[in-house]
């Protein structure tokens, strides 16, 4: 968990009206969150699963041979959790693992031709909705945006994060 005392060592206090930008701002990341996840969530509903495996898939496909490290460092969950939704992802098709190349004790992760199909079914509706706000706003505005985004990043990790998807 994060401290806020070392969130906000730096920050002046908010200017007039800030505060309620802010709260604004948290709101609208909320409902964002629920309407770009809700599209993905019928379609992992319907077939028995949930959010966790569609982050899992969405990683695995977004960096194909990825060791199960790493995608614990992403996810930032447990390897008991990871455990779990693997194994079912595993067992019914979806990814598949692989043995290193320098080190056979290695494994690394691939999604599988039904894997990818599938991922790619979960986020369809997520690009249509991020494809349309992004024209609805203009190339200023989505810069601003993943500004933003980006700067939501621990600092800690925001370097990390964003190689990696520059690479990606």
């Amino acid at each position: 968990m994060t401290d806020i005392n070392i969130l906000t060592a730096e920050l002046p206090p908010p200017a007039s009206g800030e505060q309620d930008r802010i709260r604004q701002a948290i709101e609208l990341l909320f409902f964002a969150y629920r309407d770009f996840t809700s599209d993905p969530d019928l379609i992992l509903a319907r077939s028995g699963y949930g959010r966790a495996h569609h982050r899992i898939m969405h990683f695995v496909g977004a960096y194909p041979g990825i060791n199960v490290a790493q995608l614990l460092a992403i996810l930032n969950i447990t390897k008991q959790s990871l455990g779990r939704v693997l194994k079912q992802l595993l067992r019914q098709g979806f990814v598949e693992q692989r043995p290193g190349k320098r080190d056979r004790r290695q494994r690394l992760l691939f999604l599988t031709d039904k894997g990818r199909e599938f991922e790619q079914r979960l986020s369809a509706p997520q690009q249509v909705r991020v494809r349309r706000a992004f024209a609805t706003a203009g190339p200023e505005a989505v810069a601003g945006y993943l500004r933003v985004l980006e700067n939501l990043i621990n600092e800690s990790e925001r370097k990390f994060i964003l190689d990696a998807i520059k690479r990606g």
